[in-house]
């Protein structure tokens, strides 16, 4: 059956318009080792944009799928950075070739936190599911989900010297995880509010912590061992068996969770902003600490080393008892300084943003400049410098980042006549864009815009604002060239007559006007003219106008009302022809074929509903949107339109054979308006996200069935994932738990395993048939034919294709897709392991897949006698390869260690980064002596 119509298919170019998304945070980044402190990284949507602050040029973008990104995290090497999603997954970028090698599938909903530990082996996620997961980087696997929060995470830390983890929560609890035994040991109740945000201090002997109010809490830790505190000799007593009840009075109290730490409120710091914190950070070493809240004032503190603290308090020491002794003579009494958290934590300066603060991050270099990043939430990047040397430093603005978006929403697009150029306007200024380079041409203020469109030329542009007005503006000066009052409310719509004359402009006075363009000596220039529009004629109406449309042949003209029903004039006379009602709720966008044989409506009530103009008679009304509609435009030349809707989609349709053709996904929030191009080859579309999304119509055609089948596919693969999670026998639900999760990619893999299995057993079974009937008829017969499967993978062995396919899986998916295979399977599974390992293949993979499987499935295993042989097999060839495998590696690292420490001997020079840490201490010692020697002298 041949193809009646031909549609092709419209794909998603280009992101533009957005400099930083509001969802995720900011971050600094290194780029091949590059100056810190450059480059910051910052999300786009679904993308991540790596902008250069000193040229304002976005220098890589790290490519997303679908869902939205919401948090990013630098490693400690400055090479990678995790990125947390929408739907839960994490992904793991390369800064050296923006690819994404690793990803992570553990939580249900958003991420909201993310963080490395010291060495960037291992990573933690915190989510809006309330779960804590902790990632092994290097083996590319889940090792265990913490479960105990009741609401979202809000952060997570990583202790540098203790195998321990601290997350908070919007519970109000802030939690201490022991990460040997993967349990909650200390939950933290002081906060009786969400607590926002967290910091670990003084060597990570103190915790500051930001909630709802103003205050910032700290609370000193104390780290004990067997009831000592680390580095402190006094020694708590505990209560013994042997103890009586009256020796004991100190360890009475003692709760187990002691046994690890103490934490003690130590006071408070007050803020000047007296909302939530909605972000708090520090420096690398914690020597600075930046907070904010909703407002656009940014709070620096400076940390002060305890030496400082000391010489600060003997001074204030020395400064009461002269005091003392000049009131009460020598025989006073002498005076006690007390310790106050504000001698320690000192205000440094207040950064005050053009506008309200989403996210920031700050670096310290070792000469004591800071660096400040900004993100805010009008789509602007800052950056800041402060000289923490200084007595009172003030903040200097060093970059802004502006050009490459708007400020507000765009309201209105369009294209030139010519394709090459887009213009977008918001409510604080008008851009036009290069289609092909996605530059910004020209950057104009203006007022309130809702409609705009290119003057024929495309020399200038003509704006329709909230207030009712006109402004011109001329594209090669970029200058505003008149502002004309048109209408006492807002401008609703604006078209373009069709023989490229003037305009018609509708608006919130209930009145339609029809201007022409005019051409008028320039009064700032003398000599050369300037185009302005005239008024012509005035329609009145009974109700307020949403959207007005001439019809290709300029006979007739659309007006939507605010009544509910669209009014079609004569346009040379203003005479009523007819009346289009149906809709419930009021048209706010319409447009008319190329032949001004059909007018195609969208309503408020979801609806669109395609007319005839020589009758008025509605040929279809289609349920398109699952929310209000935005904006309805033919494709130039054809029957077909594109709809937009706050729903996110963009949807194309046929308007004769009413069908739905295809619908472009892309857009985070509601979209607010869209431009077809005169030629019908581009789309450009932006949304409440801040962004502009071109699509680009390909050579590749659709077939609406396999449209449909795709369509319930997907719904099919999304129910799937959502399914129930396999439960682990003998799991208990405790605090830990596994940190897998079921999606479609497990299922898939799980599937192409059992796949993989049932072609062993299939060609074990042709083998043995064939070695059988070569017995019985005692000559050697042809050997079977080959499954075609093993000849496409090079003639390989069925065992071997089993280890190919399994190797494939993902390393963080194996555990689940194991999971969920069935036990008839596992036998099989067993006594291929035991092959594997025998024959030296794979063996550290094959033993974590055979651990794995022997752990879910112990309760079968153990009770099945026919495996008792394999399991004795497995026991005796698993111990000594991974003997030998130890051994060998145990090899290597002493020969490496050896040759390590001979090039250095023989060269002078040391490897790695202990290097740069000695240099780094040399220099600071011998400052200190120098300035020693200058205070003796």
């Amino acid at each position: 059956m041949g193809l009646t119509k031909q549609y092709l298919r419209y794909t998603a170019s280009a992101v533009f318009g957005v400099i930083g998304s509001q969802k995720a945070n900011i971050a600094y980044v290194t780029l091949r080792g590059g100056e810190k402190g450059r480059y910051v990284a910052v999300a786009a949507c679904e993308h991540v944009f790596i902008w250069d602050v000193r040229k304002a040029e976005k220098v890589l973008i790290l490519q997303g799928n679908k869902q939205e990104v919401t948090y990013l995290c630098p490693s400690p090497d400055g090479v990678h950075v995790a990125v947390g999603y929408e739907d839960g997954a994490v992904r793991i970028f390369s800064l050296l070739n923006g690819e994404s090698n690793v990803s992570f599938s553990g939580h249900k909903s958003a991420v909201t936190v993310i963080r490395y530990d010291a060495l960037g082996a291992r990573l933690v996620t915190g989510s809006r599911d309330t779960d804590v997961i902790v990632w092994d980087v290097i083996n590319e696997c889940g090792l265990y989900r913490l479960k105990g929060h009741k609401d979202a995470i809000t952060q997570a830390l990583f202790l540098k010297d203790r195998n321990l983890l601290v997350t908070s929560s919007k519970d109000t609890f802030v939690k201490w995880w022991d990460l040997d035994t993967q349990h909650c040991f200390k939950t933290m109740v002081g906060h009786r509010s969400e607590v926002w945000g967290m910091a670990l201090l003084n060597q990570e002997g103190r915790l500051l912590t930001g909630s709802a109010d103003s205050e910032l809490r700290a609370w000193d830790i104390c780290y004990l061992q067997g009831g000592q505190e680390v580095g402190e000799p006094r020694v708590k007593k505990v209560k013994g068996l042997l103890d009586e009840d009256d020796e004991v009075e100190e360890g009475l109290d003692e709760s187990p969770e002691e046994r690890i730490l103490s934490c003690e409120k130590a006071g408070s710091i007050l803020r000047e902003s007296r909302d939530r914190v909605v972000s708090m950070t520090t420096d690398a070493k914690a020597k600075v600490l930046a907070c904010h809240g909703t407002d656009a004032v940014l709070e620096v503190f400076t940390v002060l080393p305890q030496e400082e603290v000391q010489r600060r308090r003997e001074r204030k020491l020395k400064k009461a008892k002269k005091a003392a002794r000049s009131k009460g003579g020598e025989e006073a009494v002498e005076p006690q300084v007390e310790r106050k958290l504000g001698d320690e934590i000192v205000r440094m300066a207040n950064i005050k943003a053009s506008s309200k603060i989403r996210s920031v991050d700050c670096l310290l270099s070792p000469s004591g400049e800071m660096k400040v990043a900004l993100l805010l939430q009008n789509n602007t990047v800052e950056t800041y410098t402060l000289k923490t040397t200084e007595k009172s430093p003030q903040a200097n603005k060093t970059s802004r980042l502006t050009l490459s978006g708007h400020r507000t929403d765009v309201r209105t697009l369009a294209f030139s006549s010519d394709n090459i150029a887009m213009l977008s306007a918001s409510s604080e200024t008008v851009k036009v864009w290069n289609r092909s380079t996605l530059q910004v041409i020209r950057t104009m203020a203006c007022e309130y815009a809702l409609c705009s469109l290119f003057i024929p030329g495309d020399r200038q542009i003509i704006i329709g604002t909230k207030s009712g007005k006109i402004q011109i503006f001329d594209l090669a000066s970029g200058r505003l060239l008149e502002t004309t009052d048109a209408h006492d409310g807002e401008m609703w719509s604006m078209c373009l007559s069709p023989d490229q004359r003037g305009i018609v402009t509708g608006g919130a006075d209930k009145t339609v006007k029809f201007w022409e363009f005019e051409l008028i000596k320039d009064l700032e220039s003398g000599q050369n003219k300037r185009l302005t529009v005239k008024h012509t004629r005035t329609l009145q109406l009974d109700e307020g106008v949403l959207c007005v449309r001439y019809s290709p042949d300029q006979r007739l003209l659309a007006v939507s009302l605010l009544d509910c029903t669209v009014k079609i004039f004569y346009t040379d006379t203003l005479k009523f022809f007819l009346s289009l009602y149906g809709h419930k709720l009021p048209v706010l966008c319409l447009d008319i074929s190329h032949d001004s044989a059909l007018i195609a409506t969208g309503s408020a009530d979801r609806n669109v509903k395609i007319w005839g103009l020589d009758f008025g008679d509605c040929h279809r009304s289609m349920f398109a949107h699952d929310d209000s509609y935005s904006f309805l435009q033919f494709v130039p030349k054809t029957h077909l339109f594109f709809t937009a809707g706050k729903d996110k989609k963009i949807k194309q349709w046929d308007a004769d054979k009413f069908e739905h053709i295809q619908t472009l996904e892309g857009h985070h929030r509601e979209v607010w308006c869209l431009a077809v191009s005169p030629s019908g080859d581009y789309i450009v579309s932006s949304s409440h996200d801040k962004s502009l999304r071109l699509w680009e119509r390909t050579r590749e055609p659709i077939i609406l069935d396999e449209e449909k089948e795709m369509e319930r596919e997907a719904e099919f693969e999304e129910s799937l994932a959502k399914g129930e999670e396999p439960v682990v026998p003998g799991e208990t639900k405790g605090e830990a738990g596994p940190a897998g999760r079921k999606t479609i990619e497990t299922v898939k893999a799980a599937e192409r395993i059992m796949e993989a299995v049932e072609l062993y057993r299939e060609e074990s079974k042709k083998l043995e048939e064939h070695r059988e009937a070569c017995e019985a008829a005692g000559k050697q017969l042809p050997p079977p034919r080959t499954n075609p499967i093993l000849i496409a993978f090079g003639n390989i062995s069925p065992s071997r294709y089993v280890l190919d396919v399994i190797k494939k899986v993902k390393s963080s998916e194996l555990e689940v897709s194991l999971l969920v295979l069935p036990f008839p399977y596992i036998p099989d599974l067993l006594s291929l392991f035991n092959r594997f390992i025998r024959d030296g293949s794979e063996v550290e993979l094959v033993c974590r897949c055979l651990f794995f499987l022997l752990r879910v499935h112990f309760g079968q295993i153990s009770s099945n006698q026919m495996l008792l042989p394999v399991i004795d097999d497995l026991r005796s060839n698993t111990i000594s390869k991974v003997q030998e495998i130890r051994d060998l590696l145990g090899f290597n690292s002493a020969g490496l260690q050896f040759l390590q420490r001979e090039i250095e001997s023989r060269e002078d020079v040391m490897f790695f980064a202990d290097a740069t840490d000695r240099f780094e201490e040399k220099k600071r010692k011998r400052k200190k002596r120098e300035r020693a020697v200058l205070t003796i002298t």
